[in-house]
């Protein structure tokens, strides 16, 4: 039976001066606590978790125990606390405190504040960095000469610009998006504290937004992203009211910039649970936004191609994730778009007069544009997909004295790659004797010794 701990309801003055909020706007101060009719905090004392100092970074522990030192109050929070109680090593570990960045700065010599929109502190270690951020605050919704205050903070849409109100430990648990992403570890009595119900949601399994999930959602786009990623990756199920809104909201992932967006696929769909992800993209509507290319082939049983080849090349690249071996984003981008820029260069063909190999380029072109108005994929994987995509045309034609040299070429691996991948998709047996000999080329040339790109997957 875990023991429980009640504080008093937070009492404030909601009737600040709106001169005061704005001067919190232009230099970001404590806001005064937003009102609250009941917090409750349970506190789970040592025996009763199964966290250990054994098991968290010795740098995060410097940084932890320094902090106490100094005064401040200082939490292992996030990600890192939720995978250690579920018995995974966390790949990270983030901390919170009620030091001020600009503090944090004179405390560290090792430290640098990074971000506009979220100050944070990052103190360095060699290649680790420990991310350090202030407790948030609410943003006081008031109204002043008929404007609302936190309209200085967000867009039409709702979703923050900046979000550099601090505040107490108890907002910043509620400030944070997930219940059991709002866990903090105390260094200083080895305690748990959960603000959020977030270990109940632990336990059973269920992924729930903290607070209001169509406001949370229009503060940042992104969480719906979150929400599909930490499902997949947790294998946990999201609740019925955050995941209501992501459909009618799944737009609002345009207005985010195309880099982010970037960011956050790759995280989606090559860190070993790409397939699981791709259904959960499906089945929220949120292919669109980031792939629109593909969901517009979407077929009403999921039969084509295209769709058996992105969860193809999905399922490889969680196999290649898992096996600790290199994954390769252009390949992962070619696959995935390859017949959708068939299609395109199907229909220059047949509109423009152009030759198959004049519309095959103009389509990839047009391809790599319209994709990368929503994913911003660098010049360096555009310039593979381009090489990949145009090896599939050369790797068709067997003819030629040197074969071998085409295994020389720095794609060959990749592009080689996707030829097997539209054999086993498209279920052909000229496609399956065509990589079976172009296999046997590279073996020999291999056994010869001269050199090819291994891209793995």
């Amino acid at each position: 039976m875990l023991r429980c701990f009640y504080l008093l309801p937070l009492r404030c003055n909601i009737f600040t001066r709106a001169s005061n909020v704005f001067r919190k706007v232009r230099n970001p101060e404590r806001a005064e606590p937003a009102p609250k009719a009941q917090r409750l905090l349970t506190i789970i004392p040592r025996n009763q978790h199964s966290i250990s100092r054994k098991e968290i970074s010795a740098n995060a522990l410097k940084v932890l125990y320094r902090l106490n030192k100094a005064g401040y109050e200082a939490y292992l929070v996030g990600g890192g606390v939720r995978d250690l109680l579920l018995g995974k090593k966390p790949k990270d570990f983030d901390i919170t405190t009620n030091a001020t960045p600009e503090q944090m700065r004179k405390l560290f010599r090792n430290c640098r504040l990074v971000g506009r929109r979220f100050r944070l502190a990052h103190v360095m270690f060699g290649s680790e960095i420990i991310e350090v951020a202030t407790f948030r605050g609410h943003h006081q919704v008031l109204e002043a000469k008929g404007e609302s205050v936190v309209a200085a903070l967000t867009d039409h849409n709702g979703m923050l610009l900046r979000d550099n109100i601090f505040g107490s430990i108890e907002e910043d648990a509620e400030r944070r998006d997930f219940s059991v992403n709002s866990l903090y570890y105390s260094l200083a009595d080895f305690t748990l504290r959960d603000y959020t119900g977030g270990l109940k949601d632990l336990r059973e399994g269920t992924l729930r937004l903290i607070g209001d999930p169509e406001t949370r959602y229009r503060e940042d786009p992104v969480r719906m992203l979150r929400a599909v990623r930490f499902a997949a990756k947790l294998k946990m199920s999201i609740s019925h009211e955050t995941a209501e809104p992501i459909p009618r909201l799944a737009a609002l992932l345009r207005d985010i910039p195309p880099a982010r967006l970037l960011e956050k696929a790759l995280k989606l769909l090559q860190a070993g649970y790409g397939q699981a992800s791709y259904r959960l993209l499906r089945e929220y509507q949120l292919v669109q936004p980031l792939f629109p290319l593909i969901s517009r082939n979407f077929t009403e049983h999921g039969k084509s191609y295209m769709e058996h080849m992105v969860t193809r090349v999905l399922a490889n690249t969680d196999q290649c994730f898992h096996n600790n071996m290199q994954i390769n984003p252009a390949l992962l981008f070619a696959a995935m778009l390859w017949y959708p820029l068939l299609e395109h260069a199907r229909k220059l063909t047949q509109g423009s007069g152009l030759s198959y190999f004049n519309a095959f380029a103009v389509a990839m072109s047009d391809v790599l544009d319209e994709q990368c108005r929503t994913l911003a994929i660098p010049k360096r994987l555009t310039v593979l997909m381009r090489d990949i995509w145009q090896l599939q045309l050369r790797l068709s034609r067997r003819q030629g004295k040197h074969p071998h040299k085409l295994t020389e070429d720095s794609t060959f691996q990749a592009a080689y790659d996707l030829l097997m991948l539209r054999a086993e998709v498209e279920n052909n047996a000229e496609l399956q004797r065509l990589s079976q000999w172009w296999g046997e080329v590279q073996l020999s040339a291999n056994r010869r010794g001269e050199k090819y790109a291994d891209y793995v997957c």
